[in-house]
């Protein structure tokens, strides 16, 4: 009895911490859609309106490491409960904000209590589900939760926005934030930690979070000021030294807030690489494809949001259960590696797509595509991601996987919209119309992001290949006759 009554709980508490990431993925995204009406009512300038989006990357993606180590030292369930309790509170505060300081001061908090829940909540869900059947089983729940919430924040955001005002994007996450807290100290067990009796490594914690902030700073800014300003070139310099500053750091420390053991887990490091190229496909899709649908086809906020439905619907068909079937049949590889370049695929439905084209059959085919594509192959990366990392350093590789995808789509958005400005101002100097120049635009960015998936795919079937675990099917049960 006592038996069943713990499954229960594991499985109550998987979803309670897969309610907490959806709502910072929906939070990533739900935000875009309300920025023209953010803009008016606050008095934002064009270049400080970014910053409503910017505040919160910054901080959610230099934190992730330190806070996932934070975690395995302090304890996890205290960490987590933690970042939900500032994440909400910060929620309120974006909510009742009456001006822009206030709101990105707000953003600011937010990211850092996201960065305190996402960095450990991938580290409960592998230490509570040891079994490989049932850990599958619980990563296509994260996975769904993870990779679902843009598009469900964008399809949110917008009815929001069109039916109450934007206020409430923020206000949304003060309720779901108490009842998660509130079944987060029932069902999360406790736990200790490893404990800091070697000593707090304060120096590398501080030098790996000034690094991501500066290198993500410096991934954000060339959208406004470009590649060569001294806004971008100088904090990018600044990580760099800093990132071998803590190499050295860590490399002398008794206790390391980042042992560079964790390096040596290739599964982890490799299925990280190539999380961040399908990274920059996703963000490929919902950046380029929300502008091509606004820009070119005329969209409103609400149409946007349903128009990327296929995706969510996709990715939630296969984590309630399609996705482990196939990986029970086929093996992890097969499944990563057609989710590779079905999604490859679905960004080339993008390419296709023209001034005049309807949402059929290629923008519906290109997120159907890609719903198909990040949602098998996500969940065989984060089984991979996890095989091999030991119980104490958990939450230190939850952070490393989240990271990925933080400094991947930071870095991939810089590029693509860098490669989609240049290129449609270049059409139209050369005499084409506005959205032929913005189409051209969009297509020379979609081949980037085919490239990259290309990469993905190679890492996947010669490298990464060596690292993936084998299933084992579960016995039948005896019979008595």
């Amino acid at each position: 009895m006592q038996q069943v009554s713990d499954d229960r709980r594991r499985w109550l508490a998987m979803i309670t911490v897969c309610f907490a990431q959806l709502m910072i993925s929906v939070d990533v995204s739900i935000v875009n859609v309300a920025l023209p009406q953010i803009q008016s009512d606050l008095h934002f300038s064009q270049s400080s309106l970014t910053w409503v989006v910017n505040a919160f990357l910054v901080t959610f993606g230099s934190l992730l490491l330190p806070a996932g180590r934070l975690g395995d030292l302090a304890g996890r369930k205290r960490v987590f409960l933690a970042g939900l309790t500032v994440f909400t509170a910060a929620s309120l505060l974006c909510g009742i904000a009456n001006s822009s300081g206030l709101l990105i001061g707000a953003r600011f908090l937010q990211g850092v209590g996201a960065a305190m829940q996402a960095s450990v909540i991938l580290a409960i869900i592998v230490t509570e589900f040891p079994k490989p059947e049932e850990r599958a089983k619980a990563m296509s729940a994260y996975v769904f939760a993870a990779v679902a919430g843009g598009s469900l924040g964008l399809l949110l955001g917008g009815a929001l926005t069109q039916w109450l005002n934007w206020h409430w994007i923020f206000l949304v996450n003060v309720p779901i934030g108490l009842a998660v807290g509130m079944a987060g100290r029932v069902l999360i067990p406790n736990d200790r930690g490893i404990g800091f009796s070697e000593g707090i490594d304060w120096l590398g914690s501080l030098l790996v979070t000034v690094a991501l902030a500066a290198a993500v700073y410096g991934f954000v800014e060339p959208s406004i000021y470009g590649w060569g300003s001294l806004h971008t070139l100088a904090p990018l310099a600044l990580a760099l030294v800093l990132l071998v500053a803590f190499v050295w750091v860590e490399n002398r420390h008794p206790n390391p807030i980042f042992p560079l053991r964790i390096l040596k887990l290739r599964g982890l490091i490799l299925s990280s690489a190539v999380r961040g190229l399908m990274v920059i496909g996703v963000y490929g899709m919902f950046f380029l494809g929300t502008l091509y649908l606004e820009e070119v086809l005329g969209y409103g906020a609400l149409e946007i949001g349903l128009a990327f439905l296929p995706y969510t619907v996709t990715v939630a068909i296969l984590s309630l259960g399609v996705n482990r079937r196939l990986v029970a049949r086929f093996g992890s590889l097969p499944v990563m590696a057609v989710g590779v370049a079905v999604a490859a695929a679905g960004i080339l439905m993008l390419r296709l797509a023209g001034t005049h084209a309807g949402f059929f059959p290629f923008p519906f085919l290109a997120f159907l595509g890609m719903g198909l594509g990040i949602g098998s192959a996500f969940s065989a990366l984060t089984i991979v991601a996890m095989a091999e990392v030991p119980h104490q350093d958990a939450g230190l590789a939850s952070g490393i996987v989240n990271v990925s995808q933080q400094v991947a789509g930071a870095l991939g958005l810089a590029l693509l919209a860098t490669i989609a400005t240049s290129r449609s101002a270049s059409l139209y100097r050369a005499g084409q119309s506005v959205d032929a120049s913005l189409v051209g635009g969009y297509h020379r960015a979609y081949e980037f992001v085919v490239g990259a998936l290309v990469v993905a795919l190679i890492l996947v079937v010669t490298v990464l290949r060596k690292h993936v675990p084998r299933l084992v099917p579960e016995q039948p049960r005896s019979r008595n006759v």
